[in-house]
């Protein structure tokens, strides 16, 4: 990955022109803030940047390639049955694979991968244990795939301010302090109802 030049970013992966990127004087690189259902990948020196609720943020890179990315997921909520749960579980695969299938077609390879994983707090007011299901669905996920978590801050009840530096492979995890709790809890509903929309208007399958 090369230092970035300036205050000039250089340009983005193919894929992900549409993201902003932002200078951050204190960390003296360029920023990128990566929203509920999106994911990252980059190979210049970025610092990638969240909030989590009970969402779950994979933060994965390959050092001998020198790219790295992160995205930001949530299951959606099973209204009932065995099948919408199934529907869930594939939307989180889904969007674990975006990011992983994008880190090995810009150089990765699988082998090499090093994931750290952060969110899936149980925010207070929710009835349902959202958090929990994520959590249980990420590391379940990374098991069958056969990629060991080198690092993890999971669970909990209260939010996170996230930041990865996939050069560095550092993530940094801070907690929130409940102020910002009723924000971050509507910015979520409102992402997980757009899901099960969404699940609910296709007949597509995911895989």
């Amino acid at each position: 990955m090369s230092a970035q030049m300036g205050r000039t970013p250089q340009p983005t992966l193919p894929g992900f022109e549409e993201f902003n990127r932002f200078w951050i004087t204190s960390q003296n690189r360029f920023a990128v803030k990566v929203k509920p259902g999106e994911h990252y990948v980059t190979k210049e020196d970025e610092l990638l940047v969240t909030t989590l609720g009970s969402c779950i943020s994979a933060c994965v890179r390959d050092v001998q390639a020198g790219v790295g990315g992160m995205n930001h997921f949530i299951l959606p909520e099973a209204s009932s049955g065995n099948s919408a749960a199934s529907a869930g579980m594939r939307y989180g695969a889904f969007a674990m694979e975006q990011l992983i299938n994008d880190l090995l077609k810009f150089g990765a390879r699988r082998e090499r991968l090093e994931v750290k994983v952060t969110g899936g707090g149980q925010m207070l007011g929710q009835v349902s244990v959202i958090g929990q299901r994520n959590v249980e669905f990420v590391r379940e996920f990374l098991q069958v795939e056969g990629l060991s978590i080198s690092s993890e801050d999971l669970g909990g009840d209260m939010p996170r301010k996230v930041m990865y530096m996939p050069e560095e492979g550092r993530m940094l995890v801070k907690r929130m302090p409940n102020t910002h709790m009723n924000r971050l809890l509507e910015a979520e509903a409102g992402y997980q109802r757009q899901l099960g929309s969404q699940m609910e208007e296709t007949d597509v399958e995911l895989f």
